[in-house]
Order: C-alpha cells, then sequence, then structure tokens
C-alpha cells in the first residue's frame, strides 16, 4: 500500500507545477493573478557601482577570459537576442550587440520585463554589447559578450539610477551607473561555478535547532525542525523539508559577512535579510543578495529568544569545500545566528517562495503521513526515509532543477529562434 503513494509524489508534484505555471500564464504581467507586494526602489547613485567594489573581483563579475573573435572557437558561446521587449542600437550595422553569453542573456531579458513592468510603453535599450572593434579598455567583459551597456527608450536620463537598480534585481553580478548618459551591466562567465548552482552555505554553518541546541549544516537532516522566522517577524520552529542543493565536494566561493558578534558566509546570489538603515521593525528588512550587503549595512541576529539588527562591520569573500541549501517550512532559517532566506538567484523572496509551495506542501504532508505512522506503532513504515526525492544525497533538487529550466523558456522568448 505504502509503495505506490511515495513513488507517485514526484509526478504529483510535477502535476502542481504545471497547474502553478499555468496560473501564472493567465494572469497580467510577471506572477500572473498574484500580485506582488510593492517595494520601493532605491535609485543607484550615479558613479556608484553595485556590489561596491571592482568589477573584475571574484564576488562581482570576475576575471575577464580573454576576447572572442568570429573566428574564435569560442565565438559559440555568443548567443543573439532577439527579444522584441529591447531595443538594440547597433551603430555598426553588424547585430554584434545582439550577441552575448547565456547568462548576459537571461539577465537582460528579465530587465527588460522589469522596465517596461515600471514603466509602461518605455522599453530597455542597450547602446553596447559584444566590442569586436577595440572600442573599449583592453580587459573590458564587452569583447566576451559579457557586458552591456544601456539606457530606457525614451532616453530619460532621471530614470536611470532605478534603471541600475532594476539590473541589479534581474540578477546582473555588477551594475555600474557610469554615466549620466548610460547604465554598464555585466555578469561572470558562463563558466563560473557560482553561476550554474545557485546559492547555499557552507557545512561548517551553524543551525539553530527548535530544542536550542546548535548543529553544523553538514549534519542537518529532513525531518528536524529548526528555528524559523514567520510572515511576522516571530521566530517560530520549522520543519527542514529537503535539501534545494548539497554538495560535500564542491568549493564554492563564499561571501563572508562579520558583525562584532557573528559571522556568516553564503554564496554571492543568495538571499539574506538587510536593511540600510537600524531598525527592530522586521518588515523593512528586504531579501537581497549577500554580494549587495555592505558594510554598515544592518542584519538580524537572534538574541535572547528575539530579533535584534546588528551593523556589517566587513564583507570579504572566502573559498570553502561544501555547499548546502536546506529548504524549510517557512522558507527561512537562522544561519551562524542570522536571520536568511531558504532561497537564491531571484531577488524576491515571497515569488521564490511562492514557487516553491508545491513542493513545501507535498513534503509536508509526507512528514505528517510518516510521523502518524511511527506514533501508530508502524515503525517500520514510519522509518521510511526520503530517498526518492534527494533529500538525502549530493545534487540540485529535480524540483529545482524544473523550475530554473521553465524559468529560462519564461524569460527567453526567442531560445528557439531560427
Amino acid at each position: 500500500m505504502m509503495a505506490p503513494l511515495w513513488q507517485g509524489l514526484p509526478q504529483l508534484a510535477v502535476l502542481s507545477l504545471c497547474c502553478w505555471l499555468l496560473v501564472q500564464s493567465c494572469g497580467p504581467g510577471p506572477g500572473g493573478g498574484r500580485r506582488s507586494r510593492p517595494r520601493k526602489l532605491i535609485p543607484v547613485p550615479l558613479k556608484q557601482s553595485v556590489p561596491n567594489f571592482s568589477e573584475n573581483n571574484l564576488g562581482a563579475s570576475g576575471r575577464p577570459e580573454g576576447k572572442i573573435t568570429r573566428h574564435s572557437e569560442r565565438f559559440k558561446e555568443l548567443i543573439p537576442n532577439y527579444n522584441p521587449g529591447i531595443i538594440f542600437k547597433d551603430e555598426e550595422n553588424t547585430a554584434a550587440d545582439r550577441l552575448m553569453t547565456q547568462r548576459c542573456k537571461d539577465c537582460l531579458n528579465s530587465l527588460a520585463i522589469a522596465v517596461m513592468n515600471q514603466w509602461p510603453g518605455v522599453k530597455l535599450r542597450v547602446t553596447e554589447g559584444w566590442d569586436e572593434d577595440g572600442n573599449h579598455a583592453p580587459d573590458s567583459l564587452h569583447y566576451e559578450g559579457r557586458a552591456v551597456d544601456i539606457t530606457t527608450s525614451d532616453r530619460d536620463s532621471s530614470k536611470y539610477g532605478t534603471l541600475a537598480q532594476l539590473a541589479v534585481e534581474a540578477g546582473f553580478d555588477w551594475v555600474y551607473y557610469e554615466s549620466k548618459s548610460h547604465v554598464h551591466c555585466s555578469v561572470k562567465s558562463d563558466h563560473a561555478v557560482t553561476v550554474r548552482k545557485g546559492g547555499c552555505f557552507p557545512g561548517t554553518a551553524q543551525i539553530s535547532l527548535s530544542d536550542g541546541r546548535q548543529v553544523s549544516l553538514s549534519s542537518l537532516q529532513p525531518g528536524e525542525r529548526v528555528l524559523s522566522v514567520d510572515n511576522s517577524g516571530k521566530i517560530v520552529p520549522s520543519q527542514v523539508l529537503l535539501f534545494l542543493d548539497r554538495d560535500t565536494s564542491r568549493k564554492a566561493q563564499y561571501v563572508v559577512l562579520e558583525t562584532k558578534k557573528a559571522k556568516i558566509r553564503l554564496t554571492p546570489s543568495h538571499l539574506i535579510f538587510m536593511s540600510p538603515n537600524w531598525t527592530t521593525d522586521t518588515s523593512l528588512y528586504q531579501a537581497s543578495f549577500a554580494s549587495q550587503v555592505q558594510a554598515g549595512h544592518f542584519v538580524l541576529t537572534i538574541q535572547e529568544g528575539k530579533l535584534q539588527p546588528i551593523q556589517v562591520t566587513t564583507v570579504s569573500m572566502d573559498h570553502v569545500v561544501g555547499v548546502y541549501a536546506p529548504l524549510t517550512e517557512h522558507g527561512t532559517l537562522l544561519v551562524d545566528g542570522m536571520w536568511v532566506s531558504c532561497y537564491a538567484l531571484i531577488e524576491d523572496h515571497s515569488l521564490a517562495h511562492w514557487a516553491f509551495g508545491p513542493i513545501r506542501f507535498l513534503y509536508h504532508h509526507y512528514y505528517r503521513f510518516v510521523s502518524s505512522m511511527y506514533h501508530s506503532g508502524n515503525h517500520t513504515m514510519g522509518r521510511i526515509e526520503t530517498n526518492w526525492d534527494q533529500g538525502r544525497h549530493d545534487g540540485i533538487h529535480w524540483y529545482a532543477k524544473i523550475l530554473y529550466s521553465l524559468g529560462h523558456l519564461i524569460l527567453d522568448p526567442d531560445r528557439f529562434h531560427p
């Protein structure tokens, strides 16, 4: 009786995901029938970059890998972008501005949607893309299709600070409001491990269990209860449902955020709740990429059973072997005492939490079923492990892979352009 139920759960999850995507496609704009709460966009100041260090820093877009020419082997890495929502200046009349890496294309397509939502009737405009004529500095990422210079189609410079912030939220790894005439954006190489693997924590990170104990993330198991934070900012117990990603042997780059009392390591694209100003109001803390947190910003830590603001004093980079990304019922958890999201890659915690709703629902009821079997006296059934879902195995979870692939399909309308 048990086997057909749990063997069929992955198929049920996919069916639920398809239903979710149907709802998405039927509603107006991104997000479908569900409107997310409006967020105030803080424009990037002129001559300011996000993150606030060099473009070639490993925490930003990384080092250049060499020029790509039309006759080089790497030219096949460049993909044309025919998105009708983007205007390409194409001064050279060679369509060079349309050529870019896959990651640059994904970010640009996401930004195009954000621009149209922010300013109805206005489109994203690309003034510079891939450069084959040597018009930039020798180490420019324009030569690799990893950088673009952008404006809005109405060329209204008063919008460019907000455009830069939208570019940050679209996933560009380095955004620089370079001049009053344009915003410069760039991305990591498609070969960069941190781009493909998403967001995680190292295995040495400490997790707060609901019974008050601290355990390392490498020893945490699905089914255990940890401390989380609900929508009201209250600390609550929450069950670990699965690992979105877990790899004990992979070496990853981590942003290191230090305060006077604690230190946390998390990958650049992982979300952490932060505020530029000191406040005890948890609703004012927004989920932001770790790479955007700067010294002087505030994060929330657990002190005497409550969340308290503490200032980030130092931001640095580190490389550690082992990556772990647990998913809890509430979508958040306390890592090294700091309030973080379970999600990465998309800078919208609420949207990500909603997208993983079907799998959270299935796992929640699965663990309730197993628990009820155990307490009813059927200990054999109650000890059944969740091996079918990779919950205890290395690798990216299958549901996360599906969402990532479908996300590319939705945001990339010309993927199958001839």
